[in-house]
């Protein structure tokens, strides 16, 4: 296993995987041990010590390797190159087999003495096709095999690839999928990111662009230096030290706790991580699980990462649930008044949460079309989507009659509110004034 240390550019080997009956358990090499400026690859599991590590209890290998791992679409993509099954390879061959620019600052050689990346360059286009003919079923030509395995190791379960601009920026493409019937995924996920941003909250630049005539979401990655450095990261599913198998059992207070407790920051963490649920709820955003989280970490401290992958599920009703429970006894619905209902938790009064709440809504309403023009959603999409995918009137259930959202046309009603001064943004006849 080979490693980007803070600011270099270049890789250095960090130690070997061992292959054990059911579990892979890692140790460091003496090398790295002897460096001065080793870090932990992730204390909580990989403390910086000599001898064998094995992965957590809960885990058939370390979660912060796993988060290295091809997922669901990088599983495909090297089936499909290779002509094999499902259950065919080991971890340690998905490891060996998937693309060398993966999430975080690890990579797997089968040398530990010189690193060989698996990279190949390719076009926008041949990229697109190449994950069209996967997400079909159709067997990949060798070329372009070559080319879409460099994005096997990013994780997700939808068609996805690396793209490098001239000026060494990296990016995420994101491809729409046959599955895709409801709404156009990747200007919905743009707009989604878009109205984050507007909302208040830390999240990737996103592009919308287009390739064989389909629209395409670029994501600028967050683990990449200017330089060409790596940034070491690891998901809230390996901050909880729950496997995949008990990934349904991870909670937000879960991984604010383990923030917390390796933050380097002054800076709460709570109010944030509970402004980023209630735009989840806002957004009908319900895929909200533990490996759509993540934190950066520095050899000693966790930091939320920018926030990714947001964007509205399939909706047609007033009822849903988020995909891990904000509230410590369990609660998920998606609802305003649920998440103000354990706002202490993530150290807010109330009315400092029912405050969150009005900002997200009015950015999503002031911003709509706005980022909707920016994400370029068709007009039949921006009907679909507002009012049943944002801002979904499920969402203010339980919230006083005096609680209104208001909607991205008409007058806004201007007075100044009581609470702030601020001119009130609702729409028509206002309840205060």
């Amino acid at each position: 296993m080979w490693t980007w240390l803070p600011g270099k550019t270049n890789p250095v080997v960090a130690g070997r995987l061992v292959e054990r009956p059911g579990r892979l358990d890692f140790v460091y090499g003496e090398s790295y041990l002897r460096r001065t400026n080793a870090i932990s690859l992730y204390s909580p599991e990989l403390p910086l010590r000599a001898g064998v590590t094995p992965p957590l209890p809960a885990l058939d290998m370390p979660g912060c390797i796993r988060d290295g791992s091809p997922d669901a679409w990088g599983r495909r993509v090297i089936d499909s190159r290779l002509g094999v099954g499902d259950f065919d390879l080991t971890e340690l061959r998905y490891l060996i087999e998937s693309g060398s620019n993966r999430f975080g600052a690890l990579d797997f050689q089968t040398s530990p003495t010189q690193y060989v990346p698996r990279d190949e360059a390719a076009t926008l286009d041949e990229l697109h096709e190449a994950a069209i003919m996967v997400d079909d079923g159709r067997p990949l030509p060798q070329p372009l095999a070559e080319a879409l395995i460099r994005g096997t190791s990013i994780g997700g379960a939808r068609p996805k690839a690396l793209l490098v601009d001239s000026d060494g920026t990296q990016w995420i493409a994101k491809f729409s999928s046959s599955s895709d019937t409801h709404f156009s995924v990747p200007n919905a996920e743009g707009a989604t990111m878009i109205l984050a941003q507007h909302a208040g909250i830390d999240v990737c630049e996103v592009r919308v662009t287009s390739s064989l005539g389909r629209e395409i979401l670029l994501v600028r990655r967050f683990d990449r230096t200017s330089a060409g450095g790596r940034i070491h990261a690891v998901s809230a599913l390996t901050m909880s030290g729950e496997g995949e198998l008990g990934a349904r059992y991870v909670t937000y207070p879960q991984i604010l706790a383990v923030l917390e407790r390796h933050s380097g920051s002054h800076e709460p963490v709570g109010p944030a991580l509970f402004r980023r649920i209630v735009f989840n709820v806002a957004v009908s955003n319900s895929d909200d699980h533990a490996r759509n989280h993540a934190a950066l970490w520095d050899g000693t401290h966790l930091r939320l990462s920018p926030a990714y992958d947001l964007c509205p599920g399939p909706r047609s009703g007033q009822t849903a649930q988020q995909a891990m429970a904000f509230g410590r006894s369990g609660i998920r619905t998606s609802t305003f008044a649920a998440c103000i209902s354990v706002a202490a938790e993530y150290g807010l009064r109330a009315h400092e949460a029912r405050a969150v709440v009005d900002e997200v809504a009015s950015a999503i309403s002031d911003h709509f079309h706005e980022a909707a023009d920016e994400a370029r959603m068709s007009s039949a999409d921006r009907k679909a989507m507002l009012g049943r995918q944002f801002l979904n009137p499920g969402a203010l259930h339980g919230m006083p009659t005096s609680f209104a959202v208001p909607t991205p046309a008409g007058d806004r009603c201007g007075a100044p509110r009581a609470s702030d001064g601020m001119p009130c943004r609702r729409l028509g006849k206002c309840p205060y004034h």
